[in-house]
C-alpha cells in the first residue's frame, strides 16, 4: 500500500511540474497562492499550529492578528516552492536588474573573495531561502544541508530539478560527517538551517523565550575548524525583488567548557534570527513544530 501510495503522489507531483513548467513564473506564482489559500482552510492541524506558535512568540497578542500572519505565511511557503522550482527563470541576472540588493558586512566581502576561506552560513525558514543560497553562490560555492523525502520516487523527482552549479546539497542523515570539514577545507560556504527541530540530538535553546531543541554541529564544526559564522536571510519584497542581509561574524575561542561555548554560539544565533522574524513575521515558515 505504501509503494502505491508512493506512485499515486509521484504522478501527481509530475502533473504538477509539467503546469508550472507550462506557466511564467509569475503565473506560477499566482497560482500557487491560490493554493496556498485553500490548503490554508483545509489542513486544520497546521493551521492550529501556526497560530499558536504566533502567539507563542508574542509578536502579536490577537488570535485574528495572528491568524491573517499564518494565511500569509502559508502563502509565502507557496511563493517559495515556486521560487525553487522556477529559480533559472526567477534569478535570470538580465531578468533580475536592480531587484537585487545585498546587505553584507565588510568582512563577508572579504570572505567570499577569498577562495581559501570557508564559511559557515547560519539562516531559518524565513524569507526566500532558496533564492539567497543560489544568488550567494554566484560569488563562492554553497553546500545546503537537506533531509531527503519519505517519497523515495518523489524524492528523485525533485533532486533532478534542483539546480546545478555552485549551489548543491548534502543529505542531513548521514555516517559520513567529515563531508561537512572537507566543505569548508575547499573554501566553499557551509549552509546551516538553525530551525530544525533536534529533537533529543540537540541542546535546548530559548527561542522567542522558549526552550526549543536546537542542533549543535554549527557550533561546533566552528569551535573545530574556526570557520567565522555568519547570519544570513533573504527578504523577498516585489515579484522579482529580493534583499539579501548577512550579519556577524560570531567568533569564538574554546574556553575549555564545550557545552557553555555551544550554548553561547547557539544563543547569539537564535537571537539573530528572531530578530529577523520581528522584522517580517509573514515570511516565516510557522506550520513547522518548533516547540515540543
Amino acid at each position: 500500500m505504501k509503494r502505491i501510495r508512493h506512485l499515486i503522489e509521484y504522478a501527481f507531483a509530475r502533473l504538477g511540474l509539467a503546469i508550472i513548467d507550462a506557466l511564467s513564473y509569475e503565473r506560477a506564482r499566482a497560482m500557487g497562492i491560490r493554493l496556498a489559500d485553500a490548503w490554508f482552510s483545509v489542513d486544520k492541524r497546521r493551521r492550529k499550529t501556526s497560530i499558536n506558535n504566533i502567539l507563542k512568540t508574542g509578536i502579536v497578542s490577537t488570535a485574528q492578528d495572528a491568524e491573517r500572519i499564518a494565511l500569509e505565511s502559508f502563502r509565502h511557503f507557496a511563493c517559495v516552492m515556486i521560487e525553487s522550482l522556477k529559480s533559472r527563470e526567477l534569478l535570470d541576472e538580465q531578468a533580475c536588474g536592480n531587484e537585487i540588493k545585498f546587505d553584507f558586512p565588510n568582512e563577508f566581502k572579504a570572505a567570499l573573495a577569498d577562495p581559501g576561506q570557508g564559511i559557515i552560513l547560519a539562516s531559518g525558514h524565513l524569507g526566500s531561502w532558496e533564492a539567497a543560497a543560489q544568488l550567494i553562490s554566484r560569488s563562492k560555492p554553497v553546500v545546503g544541508i537537506t533531509r531527503d523525502l519519505n517519497n523515495p520516487y518523489t524524492n528523485r523527482l525533485m533532486q533532478k530539478r534542483k539546480p546545478s552549479g555552485d549551489f548543491r546539497l548534502t543529505p542531513k542523515h548521514s555516517a559520513d560527517t567529515s563531508r561537512f570539514l572537507e566543505t569548508l577545507k575547499k573554501g566553499e560556504i557551509l549552509g546551516f538551517m538553525i530551525d530544525q527541530h533536534a529533537r533529543d540530538r540537540g541542546m535546548m535553546i530559548d527561542f522567542f523565550g522558549l526552550p526549543a531543541a536546537t542542533h549543535t554541529a554549527i557550533a561546533l564544526l566552528h569551535l573545530v575548524t574556526g570557520a567565522p559564522i555568519y547570519f544570513g536571510h533573504c527578504k523577498r519584497g516585489a515579484a522579482r525583488a529580493f534583499e539579501l542581509k548577512v550579519t556577524g561574524p560570531i567568533v569564538r575561542k574554546a574556553s575549555g567548557n564545550r557545552t557553555e561555548d555551544i550554548k553561547s554560539i547557539l544563543e547569539d544565533l537564535n537571537r539573530l534570527l528572531e530578530s529577523a522574524i520581528r522584522n517580517n513575521p509573514e515570511q516565516y515558515l510557522w506550520a513547522h513544530r518548533r516547540w515540543r
